[in-house]
């Protein structure tokens, strides 16, 4: 991941001395483990461990393995050498990655660090929610109008926007916590999936050391429709992001002006025009949205390995794990910072309402004059050539229901005006949602 989109918990942890240091611990696992089974020579673990200590993995080490693996041309082989060397202790260099294969190693450790990627990505989304918890409740009771096709519907609530929003990411944190449970197996099974050389005692005792669960059928990798799903997930949250991110670019277009993005007192908008206030974070979400999207194809790409394994999946693995989780989280953590600091301007708000001098109260009409005895087709026909006469004269939708002759009183003509009547229902949608809160934000 290029260091723009990186965030400092990220780059910590998809590190090659992070990555070095996992697997470093899970021989050491296994090493007890195997200790505990009587295989190993008593204090093998912890002399690993202590040497570990004394010379934790570093910048060092890295190189040191990337210099053997010019040798060896296999990077697991290259970290066994330098490990076993770097640990100084004969029992370690004899014993280290003792009846292992390289994947139980390689894939156990990055199945942790999958796990924690999402930790850190759970923890960025709650953040998320709140922020629009907050947006929500606050905008609850003020009435906008709702568009559809990108033309003025009818009437609405503005915080529903936010709470649908809302929703949508709690989906995506359920789906994540699904696929963070999938993802978090170890596999220390052998060379071909059935133990031979590796009894499951030691499988066992290495995955609880970690947090992970044993994956019950393992071929000499990790199935990968394990990491297939939390790709998915990916995905489906970059489809909200991108899905909130196009909402709120419309919203903040000179045209309509109902937000707009904070901004800073030093910022430039743009090198030319100097009054510009772009949607630039949200455009960099929708951007941001289409990569994890567009890393989601090599899922389903990775499943199908020949026989008990192949390293088709492993380039792949390597570039598209990392950047996904790392922009889910970089994404989320902006998302953040561009919700908190959202200019919401409730005046053109509620100008942008009344924009059509009543158009959007069209369906409300209908339906009174239904009530009141029409034929449906009759009442459609007076209503829309109202709207036509409304639309092309500039004239108050009201007055061009009394020009056509609908059949209602003024009062009752009134009464149908109200946008508290299209909000009426909303607290209910709240209370589904858990967003209940009696008090109310923004009276319309």
């Amino acid at each position: 991941m290029i260091t723009r989109y990186e965030t400092p918990e990220m780059a910590t942890l998809w590190s090659e001395a992070a990555k070095f240091r996992r697997w470093a611990e899970v021989e050491r696992l296994a090493l007890i483990a195997w200790e505990r089974l009587g295989r190993v020579p008593a204090g093998t673990a912890e002399a690993l461990g202590a040497a570990l200590a004394r010379r934790p993995i570093d910048a060092a080490f890295v190189e040191a393995v990337r210099t053997r693996e010019r040798e060896t041309r296999h990077d697991v082989a290259a970290f066994v050498d330098v490990l076993g060397a770097w640990s100084g202790d004969e029992r370690v260099r004899r014993y280290l990655h003792f009846g292992l294969t390289s994947t139980d190693v390689v894939d156990t450790a990055q199945n942790l660090a999958l796990k924690k990627a999402l930790d850190h990505v759970l923890a960025a989304l709650d953040a998320v929610l709140a922020a629009l918890r907050e947006k929500a409740l606050r905008y609850r009771d003020l009435p906008a109008v709702g568009r559809t096709h990108g033309v003025h519907a009818e009437p609405t609530s503005f915080g529903l926007k936010f709470a649908q929003f809302y929703a949508a990411f709690k989906r995506d944190q359920a789906r994540l916590a699904h696929a963070q449970k999938t993802i978090a197996v170890a596999k220390l099974s052998g060379a071909v999936g059935n133990y031979a050389h590796i009894p499951p005692e030691v499988e066992a005792f290495v995955a609880e050391a970690l947090g992970l669960a044993v994956d019950p059928a393992t071929t000499q990798v990790t199935p990968r429709d394990r990491h297939a799903e939390l790709l998915f997930a990916l995905a489906l949250l970059g489809a909200n992001l991108e899905r909130l991110s196009v909402e709120m670019r419309h919203l903040a277009r000179t045209e309509v002006g109902e937000v707009e993005e904070g901004f800073s007192r030093e910022q430039k908008g743009s090198s030319a025009m100097p009054h510009k206030r772009n949607p630039v974070g949200f455009e960099n979400l929708t951007g941001v949205a289409r990569m994890l999207r567009a890393q989601a194809h090599a899922g389903p790409e990775n499943v199908a390995l020949w026989h008990e394994r192949d390293i088709s999946h492993s380039s792949v693995e390597r570039v598209f794990l990392p950047d996904a989780t790392t922009l889910a989280h970089y994404a989320l953590t902006r998302l953040k910072g561009l919700l908190e600091n959202l200019v919401v301007h409730e005046g053109r708000v509620r100008k942008n309402l009344d924009l059509t001098r009543g158009l959007v109260y069209s369906q409300r009409v209908l339906s009174a004059l239904v009530e009141a005895g029409l034929l449906r087709d009759r009442a459609y026909r007076l209503v829309q050539a109202a709207a036509r006469i409304s639309w092309e004269r500039e004239k108050p939708f009201k007055e061009a229901l009394v020009e056509v002759g609908v059949p209602l009183s003024e009062e009752a003509l009134e009464r149908l005006f109200d946008p508290a009547f299209y909000l009426r229902h909303v607290p209910r949608i709240y209370a589904r949602l858990g967003l209940s809160d009696p008090s109310p934000k923004n009276p319309g």
